[in-house]
């Protein structure tokens, strides 16, 4: 993954984003320690009881790696983990700005999977939105996929930054090229 992927358009904003998953990435610290820098790792606990010491090895990996770590849904382990941000649901992408006013660093993206969804995630201080799903994706949560003429209007309906989720990866990923994407976002797009 990342040959297709063009350099993120914004400071700070990295242009890919690892996404874990604990079933269709059971080693994400293998793929983390592949990972170029610059890259994110969007680590998702899904409330593993794991949690702290696997984010704990990824943040390890992220600093040593020159990588950027955001912590799925949890702003407090972001916070014990000395994390580079967080990424929100979308059923918490209104907790953009408070949670700006505490991290003012912090580097903040919340899933979005509609144009408003994307506005109002933006308008509620999200750096980035991650919209889902661009292509046909093994997720249980994956809805249709946009594809890439629906994914360009998206975009510029959004308001602001935008990172494509959901099917993506060396294959899919220039069909993409001139979404105004300001990068793409991977599960099983990154392998071990």
């Amino acid at each position: 993954m990342g040959k297709a992927a063009r350099k993120g358009g914004r400071t700070g904003l990295p242009a890919l984003l690892f996404f874990t998953d604990p079933v269709r990435t059971p080693d994400p610290e293998a793929i983390a320690r592949r990972l170029p820098r610059g890259v994110a790792i969007v680590f998702r606990a899904f409330g593993a009881a794991d949690a702290e010491a696997r984010g704990a090895r990824l943040a390890a990996i992220a600093r040593s790696g020159g990588l950027k770590l955001l912590i799925g849904a949890d702003a407090r382990l972001a916070a014990r983990l000395g994390a580079d941000g967080v990424h929100l649901p979308q059923r918490l992408a209104h907790l953009g700005r408070r949670l700006r006013a505490a991290h003012p660093g912090w580097i903040i993206t919340a899933a979005a999977h509609s144009t408003l969804a994307a506005r109002r995630a933006l308008a509620a201080g999200a750096d980035a939105v991650v919209v889902s799903t661009a292509f046909a994706s093994a997720s249980p949560s994956a809805g249709p996929p946009l594809g890439p003429i629906r994914m360009a209007i998206l975009v510029r309906r959004a308001g602001g930054p935008v990172y494509a989720l959901g099917g993506v990866t060396d294959d899919t990923a220039g069909r993409l090229r001139g979404a105004g994407l300001v990068g793409l976002a991977a599960v099983a797009g990154f392998r071990t």
